[in-house]
């Protein structure tokens, strides 16, 4: 029998006979309030994410099967943190703390796309994704409880599948959270403030050079890039009339507007 296949994103469990699917499923002649009611008590665990979705009809009788795709671990790892991005600062920057039942949640939510053979081994991939991320696992940088995994000190937990977390132990998390953002907060007023006084001090310095003393007093990336724009005005370092930048590095802008320049051929 024939098969035809409508693909589309829809919101996990929140699907409507809205365009685009409804308009895509109408003139297959299935009953679409069953097919959208099936889709989402299939995508109900993913409520706030957009999912993938599949319905296979076979034309001569009608029937549906509904295949549901998963978001990428880290779309599911800001859902269980409760955060709406990473940290740009992972190494340095800890943004939200998951338990080990949030990480096996995942691990089994995304067990067909993962490498592992094992929940264990998938548990520990969905772990390697937090350490990117700035999320931390049961209080402790990621990689470390990596370690813990493998020395069994969850095993129990992964055996018996636990997913599931007391109203105490979310507050804990969210309190945990809100602690994490203050500090995360803190440490970028005190990075600014040293970006600020070495900016001021060198006045008229090419941006590498600025950049350099930047880097070497520990001022994360992100707020040297915030600082120091690439494109800059005269007066300003790496501008016209300024110290030509060092080899590799634009001229930074100033914050006072400046006409644009051609670009060398």
């Amino acid at each position: 029998m024939a098969t035809q296949t409508i693909e589309s994103m829809i919101p996990g469990g929140k699907a409507s006979a809205a365009p685009p699917l409804g308009p895509a499923l109408g003139p297959l002649g299935i009953n679409i309030g069953e097919v959208i009611a099936a889709i989402n008590k299939k995508t109900a665990a993913f409520n706030g994410m957009q999912v993938p979705i599949k319905v296979n009809v076979e034309t001569d009788t009608k029937a549906f099967e509904i295949e549901v795709g998963t978001p990428p671990s880290s779309a599911l790892i800001l859902k269980e943190s409760a955060i709406e991005k990473g940290s740009g600062n992972p190494l340095e920057d800890k943004i939200a703390d998951l338990k080990i039942e949030q990480i096996i949640k995942i691990a089994k939510m995304k067990e067909d796309n993962l490498m592992g053979k094992t929940l264990k081994e998938k548990v520990k991939e969905i772990i390697g994704s937090c350490n990117s991320m700035g999320v931390m696992v049961e209080g402790k940088q990621a990689s470390e409880v990596v370690k813990d995994v493998n020395a069994g000190t969850f095993d129990k937990e992964i055996a018996e599948e636990k997913t599931e977390l007391t109203a105490e132990e979310l507050k804990e998390l969210e309190e945990e959270r809100k602690k994490l953002a203050a500090e995360v907060e803190k440490r970028k007023t005190v990075h600014m403030a040293t970006a600020k006084k070495i900016i001021d001090s060198m006045p008229g310095k090419a941006r590498g050079e600025i950049k350099l003393k930047l880097v070497e007093a520990g001022v994360p990336a992100l707020i040297i890039n915030e600082l120091l724009p690439v494109t800059g005005a005269a007066g300003t370092p790496g501008a016209p009339g300024a110290p030509a930048p060092a080899e590799g590095e634009a001229a930074p802008a100033s914050q006072e507007a400046a006409p644009e320049e051609k670009k060398e051929e």
